[in-house]
């Protein structure tokens, strides 16, 4: 495995080994950690399609979304495994921001998505979480805050999922595509955490 791909690995255990912490897995020995800069170490390369560039637009304006979600559950939940998880998901993807960021500017891209939704219909379209949902979280009252996180989360993830999908199997940059298994990996392991806070 190479360097920056073996870094890229174990930047993508972050989240479930933080989230196994507030569940019955055992807590991430300290050789299993990584220090935050490691993923923005990573160089794409110049080859790649615009399945790529597509991809991680997309991504990058869906976790812009998640960052803010998980930033209001870390003051507003009063369940310490939810803002547990919702600090590990802002350690993780703050990171894999940058680093999107970076390649696409490489490339000779905009880092920002265009809206269009005639440009998303062949694809399944953007992320359904918009300014309306997040608003309605920001406002939602003390009581009922908590479930409706983690329905709006669920739903959230279960999107880079997709997103991830699509990139691996119509990508063409070597890079890109192995984050996008490493995506699908933690968002997995991610909504089991989720399910689990739910049913709890």
């Amino acid at each position: 495995m190479a360097p920056a791909v073996k870094r890229l690995f174990l930047v993508a255990l972050i989240v479930p080994l933080a989230l196994a912490a507030c569940g019955t897995a055992a807590t991430p020995t300290p050789a299993e950690t990584v220090t935050a800069n490691s993923v923005a170490e990573i160089q794409a390369g110049d080859d790649y399609n615009d399945t790529d560039v597509m991809f991680l637009q997309m991504l990058a304006y869906h976790q812009k979304q998640g960052l803010e979600m998980t930033a209001t559950a870390g003051s507003r939940s009063t369940n310490a495994d939810l803002k547990t998880l919702a600090q590990a998901v802002q350690a993780t993807e703050k990171d894999e921001l940058s680093m999107m960021q970076a390649w696409l500017t490489q490339w000779g891209k905009a880092t920002e998505v265009d809206t269009a939704a005639s440009l998303h219909a062949d694809h399944g379209g953007l992320p359904a979480t918009g300014p309306a949902e997040i608003k309605a979280l920001k406002t939602a009252s003390a009581a009922d805050f908590d479930t409706a996180f983690l329905n709006l989360f669920l739903a959230h993830q279960h999107n880079a999922i997709e997103m991830a999908h699509l990139e691996t199997t119509q990508g063409q940059n070597k890079e890109a595509k192995a984050f996008a298994v490493r995506v699908r990996e933690s968002r997995q392991a991610e909504v089991q955490q989720l399910l689990k806070l739910m049913n709890s």
